[in-house]
């Protein structure tokens, strides 16, 4: 085939069909035919040659040219397409380095071979052009709601045809009972869109929990116009939610506006969900109280938060237990993932006896240590009082609070609490030692004695050994094997060290060796803080 006068518009012709076609720029086409009918020229007039092909985009004339580059005489690779400055001033009056001489050559004759290679260079350019097009045009629609239509089922993956593509409805994103065939209409839920190798792939959900968010988004007016908003949302799929709202307007209810006249609008997402049960709770700043209303419909007596360890106990009648609970755990797992917390639930029983426990151990602990009677260590502990630290150290004040103490007492308290932990302090240090710890860990500003027996009880003796530990060595963590999470033991997880504590330590261990450059660590929490800053401005 040549590219002759006759066939010359054609090519623009068949640029413009296919774009039509595929939904793709014009140019694009156009840059593929160029780029096809250069590869063809090489073919015939050498692979070293440098051809580059131009189609005016008006007459559809292909020029074909050859360029060479003007480089130094030492280093010249490939002489067909390169050339030094004194051979390039038979083309150029004053060559330079970098200058570029294009000559015209000959329009190609395309055998078959060449035309078949050039159709596949056109194809391919095309099909990466339709996949740059569908990337660009549902990237941005990622957290929303589609309309499909069932194409086809494989291996339980739903494949759904949503305009101008396909996407995939995984077997583990469907609601449990949920069944579909060809040409079903299906509303779903865009949870991720990749650009891959193969393509854009646009996975899809209906049990994503932001799903049904989306779902009341489109069915409360208010919620849509932000007058309402969906703080929090939690799903077992096909069984039962829990979604947390706020009203900005003191003159609107948002449960009410969320369950609609009737429960028309609850009704219509229930419908969609196929018939999952939603409670609808209202959000409060007030951790407690928002956990009080998240395990409705049980009653709750009383809440007890540890904000530093995220849990939080529950304490329940003995007959709202199992309302509390739920089938299977459900209603204080939905609880749980709602305020994100670990939630413990018990009985007012169950709390009483623990409490009556706890009471007695610490009762103990001040008679064995302190060389008290019960009623006195009974005081100790009625008055808040749970370790030998607090009793050690706390202002005198406090102490003088409790009935029948006076300053001499109080000083007697202290000093015998003083003298135990520092008697239990020399025996950590005197095992540690015989251990084989080093001066350098003992030393170290953060470790307490007892933790430095812990560490050379481990085998870490020395600064430096402790510098290479990682923090969930330290303070425990837990690691995901298979989809079973393992806990692991942290040597110092006894003394209720942190990750974040474990971080600083370690880090603080490298720099005193010199293993770190503060100054690195300075600008590097700058950079983060300037990235941070960067993706608040754009957002």
């Amino acid at each position: 085939m040549a590219i002759t006068s006759a066939n010359q518009l054609e090519l623009l012709q068949t640029a413009e069909a296919v774009a039509r076609e595929k939904m793709i720029d014009p140019e694009l086409v156009v840059e593929a035919m160029e780029e096809s009918l250069a590869r063809a020229a090489k073919s015939r007039y050498g692979a070293e040659l440098d051809i580059r092909v131009s189609i005016d985009r008006k007459t559809g004339k292909a020029t074909f040219t050859r360029v060479r580059t003007v480089v130094a005489d030492d280093e010249i690779e490939n002489d067909r397409a390169e050339l030094n400055v004194e051979d390039a001033k038979e083309f150029l009056d004053a060559p330079e380095i970098g200058d570029t001489i294009v000559d015209e050559v000959p329009p190609v004759e395309m055998g078959r071979i060449a035309a078949q290679s050039a159709k596949q260079v056109i194809l391919q350019k095309v099909r990466e052009a339709e996949r740059d097009r569908q990337y660009e045009e549902f990237k941005d629609k990622a957290g929303t709601i589609i309309n499909g239509l069932v194409k086809r089922e494989e291996y339980g993956n739903v494949i759904v045809d949503i305009g101008r593509g396909e996407a995939i409805l995984r077997r583990n994103e469907k609601i449990g009972r949920e069944a579909y065939r060809p040409n079903d209409r299906i509303r779903v839920y865009i949870k991720d869109v990749r650009r891959e190798v193969r393509g854009p792939q646009i996975f899809l959900s209906r049990t994503d929990p932001q799903f049904m968010a989306e779902l009341f988004k489109m069915e409360v007016p208010e919620i849509y116009d932000g007058i309402i908003d969906i703080k929090a949302v939690a799903r077992d799929p096909g069984s039962r939610a829990k979604i947390a709202v706020i009203s900005y307007d003191n003159s609107i209810d948002p449960v009410g506006a969320c369950v609609g006249m009737r429960g028309s609008r609850v009704q219509a997402v229930v419908n969609e969900l196929q018939g999952e049960k939603i409670d609808i709770i209202p959000w409060n700043e007030d951790t407690p109280t928002f956990l009080v209303n998240a395990l409705q419909p049980a009653e709750v007596s009383k809440v007890v938060l540890d904000e530093e360890a995220e849990r939080i106990e529950v304490v329940v009648p003995e007959e709202q237990l199992s309302l509390a609970i739920g089938r299977r755990g459900q209603n204080v797992r939905l609880a749980s993932q709602l305020t994100g917390l670990d939630i413990d639930i018990m009985t007012e029983e169950e709390e009483s006896a623990r409490r009556q426990a706890e009471f007695e151990e610490r009762t103990k602990l001040f008679m064995a240590t302190l060389d008290l009677d019960e009623f006195f260590a009974q005081l100790l502990v009625s008055e808040g009082f749970t370790s030998l630290e607090e009793v050690a150290y706390v202002e005198v004040e406090e102490l003088l609070v409790i009935d029948g103490v006076d300053e001499d007492t109080a000083s007697e308290l202290q000093a015998r609490a003083r003298d135990f932990l520092e008697a239990q302090n020399k025996k950590a240090l005197d095992h540690a030692r015989e251990l084989g710890a080093e001066d350098s860990l003992i030393g170290f500003d953060g470790l307490t004695p007892q933790m430095v027996e812990a560490l050379a009880e481990d085998d870490v003796k020395t600064l430096e050994d402790f510098a290479t530990c990682a923090d969930w060595e330290l303070a425990g963590g837990w690691t995901t094997v298979g989809e079973e999470r393992v806990k692991d033991d942290g040597v110092l997880e006894k003394f209720d060290m942190s990750l974040e504590e474990a971080q600083t330590l370690i880090m603080t261990a490298r720099i005193q060796l010199g293993w770190v450059d503060p100054a690195d660590l300075v600008s590097e929490e700058e950079e983060a803080e300037g990235e941070d800053a960067q993706e608040g401005a754009e957002a």
